[in-house]
C-alpha cells in the first residue's frame, strides 16, 4: 500500500485502535515486556545543532573510562542485562574514541549486552577515522558492541531534516548504516521522532521505509516512536509536540503499518507516562522500554515521567493494565514470565 492509502485510519481511529490491539495479540498474546537497563550519556558536547534538542552543550560534561566503568558496576550490582549508550559528537571522535567506550565497559562485565552507538555516531566516527562505514562497524563488533539504537532517524523524510537537523545524516545514509549494521550481524532498534513540522504522510512514509528495510534485512528487534519533547530548544518554539490521542494513534498505525514484519512496538514511558502507556498497551504497543536508571536527554526537553523505574513498579504498571509481565533480553528473549 501507498502512503495516502494508510491515511484512511485517521478517519476512523476507534477502528485503527482495535485493529492495532488484535494484530498486537496475534503477534505478542497478552505478554508485555521490558529490559532491565541502564542508560549511559556519555557527554552532552556536540559539534550539531539539531532544532529539537535540549542536551547539548548544557552542562558540557565527558564521563572518563572510570566514570563509565562507574556506571557499568552499578548497573551489575542492579541485576541489568544491558547497557544503553549514547552521546553527543564530538569534534575529532574517531573509532577509537568509540572503541574506548566499549572497552570501558567490557573491562567490568563481559556477559552485559552493550546497545550503543546511534547511527549518525557511527558515520561520524566512520569519517574521522577515514575508514569505510563497514570496517567500521566491524571495528565496533569486535570491540564489543552487540546492538545500535536506531536513533538519529527523528523523521526519515529528507525535506523535513533539512529543516530540524540539517547537519544530521540524510535518509539514505541513515538506511545504509543501518543495513549495513544488519548485514555483519548488528541488530539494531528503528525510532521516529514525530509531533514537530511532520505530517502523518511523512510519519507514514517513515514507516513503510521502516518496514521496507526489515523485509530486506531482518535486522530490526522493535520500532519505538517518540513523541517531540517542546521545552528548551529552538523547534519548540514553534510546535508545542503531538496531543496524547495522537501518541496512541501513531502508535497503532506503526503497528498495522509494519505488521507481521516488526514484531515489536515499544511505548516510552519517559515520553508517555506511565497511565498513556497502561492505554497504549491497548493500541498496539507490547513493550514498555526499560529501568533506565538515568536518562538526561527526554528530561532536558522537559519530560517529567522521571529517569529510573524500578522493576516493581514496571511489573505493576503492566498488570494493572491486565496485561502478562515478562522480563526480556536486549534481543527480546524471555527472561522471566511475573
Amino acid at each position: 500500500m501507498l502512503a495516502q492509502e494508510y491515511l484512511s485510519l485517521l478517519t476512523n481511529p476507534y477502528e485503527t485502535f482495535k485493529l492495532a490491539d488484535d494484530l498486537r495479540r496475534k503477534m505478542n498474546g497478552d505478554r508485555v515486556s521490558f529490559v532491565v537497563n541502564r542508560n549511559i550519556n556519555f557527554t552532552d558536547i556536540c559539534i550539531n545543532r539539531c532544532r529539537f534538542c535540549s542536551f547539548r552543550n548544557r552542562k558540557r560534561f565527558l564521563l572518563t573510562p572510570d566514570e563509565i566503568a562507574e556506571k557499568v558496576e552499578e548497573a551489575v550490582e542492579y541485576g541489568c542485562t544491558e547497557v544503553c549508550i549514547q552521546g553527543g559528537l564530538l569534534a575529532n571522535a574517531d573509532i577509537e574514541f568509540y572503541t574506548s567506550i566499549l572497552q570501558a565497559v567490557r573491562d567490568i562485565s563481559k556477559k552485559i549486552h552493550i546497545h550503543a552507538f546511534s547511527p549518525m555516531e557511527v558515520l561520524h566516527a566512520s569519517r574521522n577515522s577515514n575508514l569505510h562505514l563497514e570496517d567500521t562497524l566491524r571495528e565496533l563488533k569486535k570491540s564489543g558492541l552487540d546492538s545500535m539504537p536506531g536513533t538519529a532517524a527523528e523523521i526519515l523524510i529528507d525535506s523535513v531534516r533539512k529543516e530540524i537537523c540539517p547537519e544530521k545524516l540524510t535518509t539514505s545514509e541513515w538506511e545504509w548504516v543501518v543495513k549495513t549494521a544488519h548485514r555483519i550481524g548488528i541488530p539494531t532498534t528503528a525510532t521516529m521522532m514525530y509531533g514537530h513540522i511532520d505530517t502523518w504522510e511523512d510519519r507514514i512514509n517513515h514507516l513503510l521505509l521502516i518496514k521496507k528495510i526489515q523485509q530486506e534485512t531482518g535486522g530490526i528487534t522493535e520500532f519505538i516512536p517518540l513523541p517531540f519533547m517542546s521545552k528548551n530548544n529552538e523547534l519548540g518554539k514553534i510546535s508545542s509536540g503531538s496531543s496524547g490521542f495522537d501518541d496512541l494513534l501513531v502508535i497503532a498505525i506503526a503497528r498495522i503499518i509494519l505488521h507481521p514484519d516488526v514484531t515489536n512496538i515499544q511505548a516510552s514511558w519517559v515520553k508517555l507516562g506511565k497511565k498513556l502507556v497502561q492505554v497504549s498497551l491497548h493500541t498496539g504497543a507490547n513493550d514498555v522500554g526499560g529501568t533506565l536508571m538515568e536518562e538526561n536527554i527526554s528530561k532536558s526537553a522537559g519530560a517529567s515521567s522521571g529517569e529510573f523505574m524500578e522493576v516493581d513498579e514496571l511489573i505493576n504498571m503492566i498488570r494493572t493494565a491486565s496485561r502478562i509481565p515478562v522480563q526480556r533480553t536486549t534481543l527480546y528473549e524471555v527472561l522471566r514470565e511475573y
